[in-house]
């Protein structure tokens, strides 16, 4: 009974970690002129990724490196499989033409670059790994990225100015209203945290009180857990009509995961790829390729029968690797 408690409690802080985020996040990009899915892209996406990052790092101090990756590929698959699924289930969701020309392909070609890098080790005679060297090209390739992200809110707080100067009744960013937004924001990641860590606690206990597999409690309640503030997050931006801000969140996530939370444990002593690794990375990149033709067949919207068939893929995807565990 105590355990059914903590997970409504942890469910509770999520709702209210999410809505103080996605109401900080939306404000705050409006007055400071930048597009929501920048925001999301960066200082939402990036921060709904932190359970990940410390999961990773104590991981890899541990030499639990199994996990470490197991953690970054399934968050990344959970994000675009259940998350947006659920998202576009709640409220259709936008998809803009930038993202398809430009966020699209970079996580494609990420998610290309990790997996020859684990396919190099094969090739070699030797277990699949993401070692060392192959994590500070992660690093480089956050630090492009991460450019391309700064040069683009000076370019649309720059086009913000030119219409103010139009246009007098535009919002104006003050050091106080902004002060207010930021703390909104990291109330927000605070109780996304603590409700996060609640809930996964508790949802264990209840699992394993029910008799279910430790295959199974780690493929469904670990990884739905860690991906917890992404999903509140972006359910809740796609119900305020916060499109960009709910698919930036998610894009955003799987490129901070990729490039800076896996990279980050491969630093510390290298990445084992486990078995069924590489099919992991393939299936993390057909989610993320399935957007472009979402894009031009369904006039740019992730309608609800859309979401519907990535919730199925997700589930279909989690079965199949209960079973190969077992085998």
């Amino acid at each position: 009974m105590l355990a059914f408690f903590g997970v409504v409690l942890g469910i509770a802080l999520l709702i209210a970690g999410g809505t103080a985020l996605v109401q900080g996040a939306s404000q705050l990009a409006t007055r400071m002129g930048i597009s929501p899915m920048i925001i999301g892209l960066t200082i939402v996406g990036f921060g709904t990724s932190t359970p990940e990052l410390m999961i990773n790092i104590m991981g890899a101090a541990s030499s639990e490196t199994a996990i470490a990756f197991g953690n970054v590929v399934g968050s990344n698959i959970s994000n675009l499989g259940l998350v947006l699924g659920a998202a576009a289930l709640i409220q259709t969701i936008d998809i803009q033409s930038s993202v398809v020309r430009r966020e699209v392909p970079l996580l494609l070609l990420i998610t290309t670059i990790i997996t020859v890098m684990g396919l190099d080790g094969v090739l070699e005679g030797t277990a699949p790994r993401i070692g060392r060297a192959d994590s500070i090209i992660l690093f480089l390739l956050f630090g492009i990225f991460l450019y391309i992200a700064i040069r683009d809110i000076v370019r649309t707080r720059n086009q913000d100015v030119l219409l103010t100067e139009i246009n007098e009744t535009s919002f104006v960013y003050t050091r106080s209203s902004g002060r207010f937004l930021w703390l909104l924001i990291i109330f927000g990641f605070v109780l996304l945290f603590a409700g996060g860590e609640t809930t996964i606690r508790f949802s264990v206990q209840l699992a394993e009180q029910a008799g279910i597999s430790k295959a199974v409690i780690g493929l469904f309640v670990v990884a739905i857990g860690t991906s917890m503030p992404e999903l509140v997050t972006s359910v809740i931006a796609a119900m305020r009509k916060e499109s960009d801000l709910a698919l930036g969140n998610l894009l955003g996530s799987n490129v901070f995961n990729s490039l800076i939370v896996l990279p980050s444990s491969g630093l510390i002593g290298g990445i084992m790829i486990p078995h069924g690794g590489i099919a992991d990375l393939v299936v993390s990149w057909l989610f993320t390729a399935a957007l472009i033709p979402v894009f031009f067949l369904g006039n740019a919207k992730l309608n609800r029968p859309i979401g519907v068939v990535f919730l199925l893929a997700y589930f279909s995807y989690a079965a199949f690797r209960v079973v190969l565990n077992d085998h």
